[in-house]
């Protein structure tokens, strides 16, 4: 535990008509007064707190994303980014930004990889087009007719 925490355990664990200042208290345990009164008031929190409080998922929510996308990528539907950003923001009930898809993508990398998809040949992109489609119906119909 740090000393700050151990100091509001002792300020706590004092009984209710024993007096002692925040001044005392902090000097005993080698921290700053103004840290310890707040904390326990309840004004301020541990770093690690704040940042969970911070954070627009619980982890089991991120967890839940996490297998997911994996079920989507097993069944060969592997979401883009601005696709996991809608579920997140499905989820958190709040738009979140871009830069929140890369932090996740960051936190949870043992489990999720990205990769670029391979891109369409050259020669089929020009094959194309609707017009050469129209084009092939076109002349289906008629060699049925």
């Amino acid at each position: 535990m740090d000393p700050i925490q151990d100091a509001v355990t002792f300020f706590e664990s004092q009984e209710p008509g024993e007096e002692l200042s925040y001044t005392e208290v902090a000097k005993r345990y080698n921290i700053n007064r103004v840290t310890l009164a707040r904390r326990h008031q309840g004004v301020q929190t541990t770093r690690a707190a704040a940042k969970v409080n911070k954070q627009k998922l619980s982890h089991e929510q991120e967890i839940e994303l996490v297998e997911y996308i994996e079920g989507l990528t097993q069944r060969a539907l592997p979401p883009t980014r601005a696709i996991i950003r809608n579920f997140a923001s499905y989820i958190a009930g709040e738009r979140v930004g871009e830069g929140w898809v890369t932090r996740f993508m960051h936190r949870n990398k043992d489990s999720l990889t990205s990769q670029w998809t391979t891109g369409m040949d050259r020669k089929r992109h020009h094959a194309d087009s609707e017009a050469k489609y129209n084009l092939y119906f076109d002349l289906l119909y008629q060699k049925i007719a």
